[in-house]
């Protein structure tokens, strides 16, 4: 028995790997079969947030061998997480192909969210700008025809990662147009912490384009919805220094 992916997503916390390693663990007691799985590559997953490379790598080496007998969720989870071990530590070559795999073994499985993640690692670890953009179209389309919640509501983060590919590309006006798209996305789902995330993107490339002072007005904004919790988000004082107000 496969566990659906968003009850995995409701036991993750990636600013607190350990915490979620302690989840995963506990969420284990009751797990059989391919969903035992699935948690032990996510516990892997922690790992390699974390930096203990050495640790995920055993852990997914322990998983390996009885991925014959599982179906393709943990397989595809597998070479995800494998993957994203091989480019935290420094050896995207070796991630490339995994991520690819699991891309194609997720679209053959219909596990479009999965696909996507794997869609979306493909691109960061991809070199040239153009094939950047391409596996984050493929992935962008397949969110927007799938049915899954899971895997429609992958499309905001990657219209910020197509945002930010154009913007190194120095393509700005490109650029704010996925950023808006984002923040747009953000907003319907109702995210407080991550629309202002996406403001500040919006607001990041409007400096880019030379508009300054609607820059400079949304970070405002910014500085005072965090201020109102009694806290200071250091990317939007910086962003101001860069224009000329603090």
């Amino acid at each position: 028995m496969a566990i659906a992916a968003p009850d995995i997503a409701d036991l993750w916390d990636f600013d607190q790997p350990d915490r979620s390693e302690e989840r995963f663990r506990a969420a284990l007691g009751d797990a059989v079969g391919d969903a035992r799985l699935e948690l032990l590559t996510q516990i892997a997953r922690t790992y390699s947030l974390r930096a203990h490379f050495g640790e995920a790598h055993r852990l997914l080496d322990e998983i390996e061998p009885q991925l014959a007998a599982a179906g393709p969720a943990p397989r595809v989870r597998y070479l995800l997480e494998r993957g994203r071990t091989f480019r935290s530590g420094g050896a995207p070559d070796k991630a490339r192909p995994l991520f690819v795999d699991a891309w194609e073994l997720g679209r053959a499985s219909g596990l479009d969210g999965l696909a996507i993640d794997a869609a979306h690692m493909v691109a960061l670890v991809e070199v040239k700008t153009e094939d950047q953009l391409a596996w984050n179209e493929r992935a962008l389309e397949l969110s927007r025809r799938a049915t899954e919640p899971y895997a429609r509501n992958w499309q905001a983060s990657l219209h910020n990662n197509i945002g930010w590919t154009l913007h190194d590309a120095g393509r700005f006006a490109e650029a704010l147009a996925q950023f808006e798209l984002a923040l747009k996305e953000r907003e319907r789902r109702g995210q407080v912490k991550e629309t202002r995330v996406a403001k500040w993107a919006v607001a990041r490339c409007l400096r880019s384009l030379g508009r300054r002072d609607e820059a400079l007005a949304i970070q405002r904004v910014l500085k005072a919805e965090w201020a109102a919790e009694g806290k200071v988000d250091q990317y939007v004082l910086e962003e101001m220094k860069e224009l000329g107000s603090e």
